[in-house]
């Protein structure tokens, strides 16, 4: 390299600087020497090396002492290089008759270090200039430049807005140079999250670089601008028995700690921190929150709708009714939504609401009405009704010859609940029968029965018994060489059903001939009626031919 025509070395701070004689060593040299300028343009010699005795010799000269060194070619070299070195050193070579000189510059390039930024300022505030902080690079030769960024890009100077200075001090032991660099500056909202850094631009012995320091993020504080309020809760929807938690919160930095809630029939507000818990809440709760700010210069609001189910079942618990009575049954809901009911009984869903305009046996079972809010998680509700029927014993006897001929089948067909308890007796002898058997117990209905085979006629008893009364019925059974054949009401439903309908058929052939009788009366009496009139007409006739007659015999007793 070049500086003003002349050769140059560039050192880096703290390495050894090598120059080079660049001069050809004539014939007849007798010594080399190296020496630099003062600023005033005197020389100051520092090495020599003797061409014919091979010595070297320095001078003493503070500044180098111990750091030269002067090779054969007549090199020489400075350890550790320092800022001071940065001169003009000749070379020279001498001879009998002549003295050649070469000049070196030597430039010696320190790189700075990594940039800091120190005094940083613990927030910002908004629309307000204020310090930021000092950006320091120490240890640089020559002196760098110091440049702010704002989120990778440079902040220029503005008025009032983006105030910065630079200094640069220099080491006077070493000549190095430290800069610092502060900003001051405006921040707004929207330097919240931004980072900050600074880069020191400096020369080395290759051209210009660069370092760039950390980034900085700062707090920036500002006010608030907006009131938010929220419901926390575990799901979307708040029922009966829930807690609510409201949860208030503003959006400046640092937020507000402290807010005015208003709840549903309170007129002032309630000073708490930024939440406020209802325990339990109960459907009067529903309405209208709001929270502001303690200065009440903003405020916002929500709305809750505590929900609720209430079911009202009319009767409900244990119940116990006779048989043939009406049982009316109500379920009532009252709900803050559309609820859904149904019912349940002896766990299988019904497909209508049980009503009971006369009761039956079948109708006694447990039923449930139960009724959900669809919308509303865990909203749910029951009551229970178990319909006791109870009805004293109605007994049925029927009687019928066994198809072998051998014996004959008695059965005492009971209703009743509680459940009766059966006897047969033989009357006359009074004597128990313990071998009957029974049918299942179902919707209050079951039968008892005995086989038997009498040798003569006897009549049986059959009892049933339960806590509501004590039913008697007996049964006249002839011989088993009599047949007897089933009655109606032995026979299955089917059958009853068949032999109604015979009967209604026999009572509409009964009815018929009744009319037809009435109808042939009525004709009868009309043709009695017709024919009296006609007889007394005949007997006119008669009477007045008799009444000639006489006439005619007077008349000829008294012409004779």
């Amino acid at each position: 390299p070049l500086a003003l025509g002349l050769y140059t070395v560039n050192a880096v701070y703290g390495d050894t600087i090598t120059m080079p004689c660049r001069l050809e060593v004539p014939d007849g040299l007798m010594f080399g020497k190296w020496k630099y300028e003062m600023p005033n343009g005197s020389p100051v010699f520092i090495a020599f090396r003797s061409s014919t005795k091979k010595n070297v010799q320095y001078d003493d000269v503070p500044d180098y002492k111990d750091r030269l060194s002067l090779s054969e070619n007549y090199t020489l070299s400075i350890k550790n290089a320092r800022i001071s070195d940065e001169k003009r050193f000749v070379c020279m070579l001498v001879t009998e008759d002549d003295v050649s000189e070469e000049p070196t510059i030597v430039k010696v390039f320190k790189q700075p270090s990594q940039p800091e930024i120190l005094h940083q300022a613990d927030f910002l505030e908004t629309e307000k200039l204020q310090m930021l902080g000092e950006c320091v690079t120490r240890d640089s030769y020559p002196e760098g430049n110091v440049t702010w960024y704002k989120n990778g890009r440079v902040l220029q100077p503005v008025e009032e807005v983006v105030v910065i200075n630079l200094q640069k001090i220099v080491d006077k032991s070493t000549g190095l140079f430290t800069m610092t660099s502060s900003l001051q500056y405006v921040p707004t909202k929207e330097d919240a999250n931004a980072k900050f850094s600074c880069i020191v631009t400096y020369y080395g012995p290759s051209g210009q670089k660069t370092i760039q320091s950390k980034p900085v993020v700062f707090d920036v504080h500002y006010p608030t601008e907006k009131v938010t309020i929220q419901v926390l809760s575990q799901s979307s929807t708040v029922k009966e028995g829930d807690n609510i938690t409201l949860k208030c919160s503003g959006n400046g930095n640092p937020p507000p700690q402290e807010f005015l809630f208003y709840i549903p029939g309170e007129a002032e507000g309630i000073r708490s921190s930024d939440t406020y818990i209802m325990t339990d809440v109960r459907r009067n709760a529903t309405g209208e929150y709001k929270c502001a700010l303690t200065d009440k210069s903003m405020m916002d609001s929500t709305t809750i709708t505590v929900h609720y189910l209430d079911l009202q079942l009319t009767p409900s618990g244990e119940v116990t009714k006779q048989i043939g009575e009406a049982l009316p049954v109500s379920c009532t809901i009252s709900s803050s939504r559309n609820a859904t009911v149904f019912w349940i009984k002896d766990n299988t869903r019904m497909q209508t609401s049980p009503s009971f305009s006369s009761l039956q046996y079948q109708d006694a079972g447990n039923y449930i009405c139960e009724t959900t809010l669809q919308e509303v998680e865990g909203l749910k509700k029951r009551k229970t009704l178990k319909l006791i029927v109870e009805g004293k014993p109605q007994i049925k006897m029927t009687k019928k010859t066994n198809t072998n001929k051998m014996s004959k089948t008695i059965v005492c067909h009971v209703e009743g609940f509680p459940k009766p308890a059966v006897q047969w007796t033989v009357t006359g002898s009074g004597s128990i029968i313990n071998k009957a058997k029974e049918t299942k117990y179902v919707n209050g209905k079951f039968s008892s029965k005995i086989v038997i085979a009498p040798e003569e006629n006897v009549t049986l008893t059959c009892i049933a018994e339960n806590q509501l009364e004590r039913t008697v019925t007996s049964l006249n059974v002839s011989a088993i060489s009599i047949p007897e054949y089933d009655e109606p009401e032995d026979r299955n439903d089917d059958n009853s059903e068949k032999v109604n309908d015979q009967a209604k058929l026999i009572v509409g052939i009964v009815v018929g001939l009744l009319l037809a009788a009435l109808v042939a009366g009525v004709v009868y009496w009309l043709y009695v009626k017709k024919s009296k009139t006609a007889s007394k007409h005949v007997d006119k006739d008669l009477g007045n031919i008799e009444e000639n007659k006489k006439l005619e015999e007077n008349n000829h007793k008294s012409e004779t």
